[in-house]
Order: structure tokens, then sequence, then C-alpha cells
């Protein structure tokens, strides 16, 4: 049996890709992410990726290569906008850094920035998308303390003071 979606959840973000198995060889190099599942129809093909075993509030990146695009960059996350992933130590920031320069795609040198951001580099995936690597960022551990660690996740509150209903921030309400 199907599990039953029971609430609305975010589940995804879609970008283009001119080369999509280099999109895959950069994300599954890079970062903690493989590939769940691969998709073809007329327009072209995607791929899914995740982290894997993400069961409870799976979230996917989806790229997406149309035939009428093969070649062509489009990039969507530049100069700043970025996808964001958090590695557990200094180390590893560093380390995917050192690959990152070594491969030509490094974007941003590690390099401390003031609380929440913490200890970050930057890399552009084949399409031009930047790709943040932070340590001690806290968005884990700080999601993970607003709503606890229960399955679905569910209550808690905004940490400034506000209120989440339902799964939304219901300050502007008030």
């Amino acid at each position: 049996m199907e599990p039953t979606l029971t609430e609305a959840r975010w589940t995804h973000i879609a970008l283009p890709s001119s080369d999509l198995d280099a999109a895959i060889d950069f994300y599954t190099s890079f970062t903690p992410l493989v590939v769940v599942s691969r998709h073809s129809d007329d327009a072209g093909s995607n791929a899914w990726l995740s982290n894997p075993d993400q069961v409870q509030t799976p979230f996917v990146l989806v790229l997406v290569a149309f035939d009428k695009d093969r070649g062509n960059p489009q990039p969507q996350l530049t100069p700043f906008a970025h996808l964001g992933m958090e590695v557990p130590s200094r180390g590893d920031v560093e380390t995917i850094a050192e690959r990152a320069r070594a491969a030509g795609c490094l974007h941003w040198e590690p390099m401390d920035v003031p609380p929440p951001v913490g200890y970050i580099c930057a890399l552009k995936d084949p399409d031009g998308n930047v790709v943040e690597i932070s340590h001690n960022q806290q968005v884990f551990a700080e999601v993970r303390e607003l709503w606890g660690e229960r399955e679905g996740g569910g209550g808690g509150g905004v940490r400034d003071g506000g209120d989440v209903r339902d799964g939304r921030d219901v300050r502007a309400d008030a």
C-alpha cells in the first residue's frame, strides 16, 4: 500500500539542465544527493535527486533536460540565489572546496560568515547554478528544535515570537 499524503508538503525544486548526465555527476560527486528516480518523455528527460533514505519528509531536486535546450545552459540560481547543503564539519567544507577548485567549479572560497550563516563555500553546477556548502549554519538543528524530532513534524512555533498554525506562520494574520 502506498503512503497517503495527509497535508500539503514542500516536495521539490526543479532546475533546467543542458546536460543531464553532467549535472547528475556533479550533484552526486559534490553533494550528499543520490539519484532516486529518472523519467523521460517526448520532450526530454529528468532525474530526481534526494538525500539517501529521506522518508519522513522527502525533498527532491528535479533536474530537467528538455531536448530543445540541450547544450544551452540556463542558470536559474545565480549570482547569489543558491541551493544550500549543510555538512557536519569545517573539514567537509574544505574538502569539497578543494575538489571543486581542482574541477574548476568553485564559486566562493571557503569563508566564515557571521551567524546564522557559518562556514561556507559555493560551487557552480554545470549549468551555472550556485550550490552553497555550509557548516554550522544550523538549519537542520534549528528546524528540529522548532518542530521536534517526532514523526511528521508538526507543532512548535516561530523562534522570534511568532506563531505557526497548520504549518504556516500567522504573525501577519494578527
